[in-house]
């Protein structure tokens, strides 16, 4: 499944952070705790480039708790890289951020030196919800919904401590397969760029074979079940969770929206799309195929037949 979604917005909003990013002493990004690989934006490296950054891990209270100490072990092993948990709800989040970023750059603080602080993500990653939190009044609009921050703010959270929002930024091409149905699944991307049956699918394959207690649990299945293939699992879902069409037979459409729903309500317990050995493993094939569609395009270019002059005489 291709995932195409590059809105104009996205467009100005890599050149608002392109612009940012010179008088910006730390970059935050904020990740999905769920697919902390997944949601970590390409693009936004590029643009980063060798800031100090702060990975925040984001939404942890829905992630699987043995697989966020993975992943942040993963990025604190990184240079000048720091990582922490948090679930944007917490009440006081705003000093665990302010600590961290200020001991990734320890040389600016002060009147005189304020600490100037990006902090960037996906859309619909729980960053609105994390500002309003962190400044304790409604600042951003939120909601669960892709896209919803439109321009960049500045927020003070100290006297020396400038934090910078940018709307909610994707990359133009998905080249990992997997990271196109996690994204999805994940509210990551508005509902026309992807199809419900087709992600609910993939899910329920990694479901089954990481988490098949949570599926037994919600739709009261039996443990077989999740022996089934995964068509025929979600029509088994559909059939318990009343998904039917006239003469009974399931509506797969309705029961997909049904389980990519419970994910992101965290009614299938706490879940965790990836390890960082799975993401590497997918990243590593994905640029593979990639280099090679580079590849097999520029040899068409290649052999593209050249319009020639006049032969000479």
């Amino acid at each position: 499944m291709a995932i195409q979604w590059f809105p104009g917005h996205m467009h100005l909003t890599r050149q608002a952070i392109a612009d940012r990013i010179k008088e910006t002493d730390v970059v935050i990004e904020l990740l999905d705790a769920r697919l902390p690989g997944s949601s970590a934006n390409p693009l936004l490296a590029e643009l980063t480039g060798s800031r100090p950054k702060l990975k925040i891990l984001n939404k942890q209270d829905l992630a699987d708790p043995v697989q966020t100490q993975a992943w942040l072990a993963h990025y604190n092993a990184m240079p000048a890289t720091r990582a922490i948990g948090l679930d944007a709800s917490e009440t006081a989040p705003a000093q665990r951020l302010i600590d961290a970023c200020r001991a990734l750059a320890p040389l600016r603080g002060g009147m005189a030196k304020p600490l100037r602080v990006l902090i960037c993500g996906i859309p619909n990653v729980g960053k609105s919800t994390l500002i309003n939190t962190l400044t304790g009044k409604k600042a951003t609009k939120t909601g669960d919904e892709a896209g919803i921050t439109k321009v960049e703010q500045r927020i003070v959270l100290a006297s020396d401590f400038y934090l910078f929002d940018t709307p909610g930024m994707l990359w133009p091409r998905i080249i990992v397969e997997k990271s196109g149905y996690n994204l999805a699944a994940s509210g990551a991307v508005g509902r026309n760029a992807f199809s419900e049956e087709e992600v609910a699918l993939d899910l329920l394959g990694y479901l089954k074979g990481h988490y098949p207690a949570g599926l037994v649990e919600r739709y009261k299945l039996d443990a077989a079940a999740t022996e089934l293939d995964d068509e025929d699992l979600l029509a088994e879902i559909g059939r318990k969770r009343g998904a039917l069409q006239s003469g009974g037979r399931i509506n797969l459409q309705k029961a997909a929206e049904v389980v990519v729903y419970d994910l992101r309500a965290g009614n299938l317990g706490r879940v965790t799309l990836e390890t960082p050995e799975e993401y590497a493993v997918w990243l590593a094939a994905g640029q593979l195929l990639d280099a090679e569609r580079a590849a097999k395009k520029k040899r068409r270019k290649g052999e593209a037949p050249q319009r020639s002059g006049p032969e000479p005489t």
